[in-house]
This record gives C-alpha cells, structure tokens and sequence, in this order.
C-alpha cells in the first residue's frame, strides 16, 4: 500500500474520501497524531486494531468537530458535559458518556460508555468537517511504543500499512487529552492528560447553581436550608463552617489570637469574650471579618468544588455577611430571610443559650431588615409557623430555580 503525504489543507478532501471508503488515516492534533479510521464503520476500526497491535477489550474514543455533536452519538448528557465542551474544546479533553446505539460495539469495546474528544488543530477539524462522519483515533503508534509528536514518527511505525498521513507538523502538548468519565456520579478523572485537574474542578464549580441565604442570627434561615436539601442541594451553614475552622484551622485561631488578645486561651476561642469585644465596635468587627471570611471562602470553595466533582447541580450557603463578604457575587440568586425582632430574640437565647443582653448586643451588629430587602434578590418573611415558611419557600424556589433555567 502506498501512504499519502498530506501537507496542505487543499487535500484533505483526498483524506476525507479515504476515510469515507473505510481506509485508515493519520492526523495531527494538540497533543500527540491519532490514527484514525470513520468511527460508525466497524470494519475500518477493526483494521485500527489490527495495525496498532491493540487489545480489542480497549476502548476507543470518538474524535468530533464541536460541542453540538454530543448528542448525536450519546444520551442521558448532564449539563456539564456540554458546559465543559464548550469550555475547553477544541483541546485536550476527553469525555465519556453513554453511548447511543448508533456508535459500533467494537469502538465501545461492548461497553455501555464511548468516549468523545475535539480536537485543537485546523487541519483535523476540517478533515471531520469534510468527512461528515466521526473519527476514531487512538493515538498513532503501534502498543507499547511512544506516542508520536510529529509526522516522520508516524511514517516510521505505519508507512505501507495506512492510507494517509496528514501532516500538520509537531505537536503541541505531546500529551494525550485527558480523559473524564461524566457517564456516572461522582466524576472520574480516568487518565490526566495536558488538560490539568484543577481546570476542570474549577469549570464544574462555575457550573453549579450557587443559592446564597442571609439574614440575621434567629430569622429563620435553617428552614430555607431544609427546602434546599429536600431538592438534593449541597447546603453549607458558615457560622457552622467557621466553628469548625475554629477546631481545625490553626492558622485562623492564631490569627484571631494576634488581632484580640486574650480572646483565645489553651487554644480554643473563647466566644464571648470576642463577642463582647467585636460586637460592640465596628472596626474591630470589620477587623474580625476580613479575618474569617477569607478562610471560610476557601473553604466553602474546597466543597463546592468536591461537590461539583461527585456530580452535584444545587448548592447553597447560609451567610449573615453574604453581601458584604462578596460571596453573593457568585451566586445566582440570593434571599434574604427577615422577623420579628422579639421572636429573633427569644429564638438566639433559646438556641445559644446566652442572655438577652448578649443576644441584643449580637442584633444591633447586624444588619437591618432593610439591609436585605434592598440588596437581596428575594425576600422571606418569616411572622408564622415554620410550617408556612416552609411552604412560602417551597413556592419562591419553585419560581427562582425555573426562572434561572430559562435563562441558562
């Protein structure tokens, strides 16, 4: 068999015909060339396993021209997967799905999953787009040999023995993509490839819709949160983060330790002690707050973003300064829960067990009801039962929630 050299993108429609009647072609991309056969043909990717030598009990994944190609070949697609498509290809990451029927058993290795892939190079994209049919293309060199960054590599393994070579010069990366399994919670990272780990981590916390609930201490805000978990939602209380930080985090105790002395004894905080000292001055409870708020954002970002990887959707946080820290900045929405300030009163004192003129002096340092109704997306009145705050919650995130898939 003659081998073609391809070196102009004038002639790829040669390639194209080639890989149309079934024949075998390598082509250049990001990372490393693939050797690739038309992806629907079982013959033709029976003869990719022949020449590479390769185990026909792996797997091959599906090369693609875009984002908008997934659901041609796969079915039950989360969100994510289309998100991260558009996101990161073209480029080196490789996604696996459930397959639909109309991908060949032998590409799936009689799996239930195929993997799909867009590669970052002008010359393969239009060779797909020319082509019309998806590619299989494991990478070019027989098994157990180095994968190739540069077409004279691939002549050397396979000329005489596939149709073409297209020759888009040396590769970027020389790494191969790197492969994500989306096919079932939690997400897997099956092969870390030139697309790094915390780039994807990070894309999948940007995906998730992040609900932010604020008011002040005893409105009512743990009521919204159990509406929340009853929908799945990851929910993070921040008061109760930051007490645990309070327990883990040493560098955040001492740091409170340098800014409140005496504040702090036989390592543990003493509470009240801060709160008598924060609560009644502004400018220490600033100080205070840029302290711990920077240690809960990161944190709360660390969950978030393990969340986002087990296959999580929904999150929320219960934040008294969700406005002023920031944090609602990142949110898609935020409510804000309001109450009577006797009925307040009586709950923090019940709950904390502290007098009522501590719990006073932690009111008066918080924000006013009109804080919220003004910088909040919605709010809550919480003046009956829990029982009707429930409901009133259930109806607002009923209305949000679609509200904000609309949009997306």
């Amino acid at each position: 068999m003659d081998t073609i050299h391809i070196k102009e993108t004038r002639e790829l429609s040669r390639a194209a015909a080639l890989l149309r009647r079934g024949e075998l072609a390598a082509v250049p991309t990001e990372t490393v060339y693939g050797l690739a056969a038309n992806g629907l043909d079982e013959k033709a990717v029976a003869a990719i396993y022949e020449v590479k030598g390769r185990p026909e009990n792996k797997a091959l994944s599906l090369m693609v021209p875009s984002a908008e190609s997934i659901g041609d070949y796969c079915e039950d697609v989360p969100p994510c997967a289309y998100a991260l498509a558009k996101r990161f290809w073209p480029g080196p990451l490789t996604l696996i799905l459930k397959s639909r029927d109309c991908v060949p058993e032998i590409v799936r290795a009689g799996g239930e999953t195929v993997g799909l892939r867009c590669p970052d190079h002008p010359m393969t994209l239009e060779l797909l787009r020319l082509a019309g049919v998806p590619f299989a293309a494991p990478s070019a060199n027989p098994s157990g040999e180095e994968s190739p960054k540069d077409a004279q590599k691939v002549a050397d393994y396979f000329e005489g023995k596939i149709a073409a070579i297209v020759d888009g010069g040396s590769c970027g990366f020389g790494r191969e993509s790197t492969i994500l399994d989306l096919s079932r919670a939690p997400y897997r990272i099956l092969r870390q490839g030139a697309l790094p780990k915390k780039a994807i981590v990070s894309a999948l916390r940007e995906e998730l819709t992040l609900i932010g609930i604020t008011g002040g201490s005893g409105s009512g805000k743990t009521t919204v949160l159990r509406a929340l978990e009853a929908r799945g939602a990851l929910c993070v209380d921040c008061d109760a983060l930051y007490h645990e930080l309070l327990e883990t985090d040493e560098t955040l105790l001492r740091e409170i330790e340098e800014a409140f002395p005496g504040t702090v004894e036989n390592g543990r905080l003493q509470r009240k002690a801060l709160g008598e000292s924060v609560f009644a001055d502004g400018e220490k409870l600033r100080t205070l707050n840029r302290i711990t708020h920077r240690h809960i954002l990161a944190a709360l970002e660390e969950r978030l973003s393990a969340f986002a990887l087990s296959g999580g959707s929904l999150a929320a946080v219960d934040a008294i300064e969700l406005i002023g820290s920031g944090l609602a900045d990142s949110c898609a929405f935020t409510i804000g829960v309001i109450a009577d300030r006797e009925a307040r009163l009586h709950r923090i004192m019940l709950r904390d067990c502290v007098s009522r003129t501590y719990a006073e002096l932690r009111l008066k340092a918080q924000p006013s009801d009109e804080f919220f109704r003004e910088n909040c997306t919605y709010v809550l009145e919480n003046n009956g039962t829990p029982e009707q705050l429930l409901n009133k919650t259930n109806e607002l995130l009923k209305e949000a929630l679609s509200h904000g898939r609309e949009e997306r």
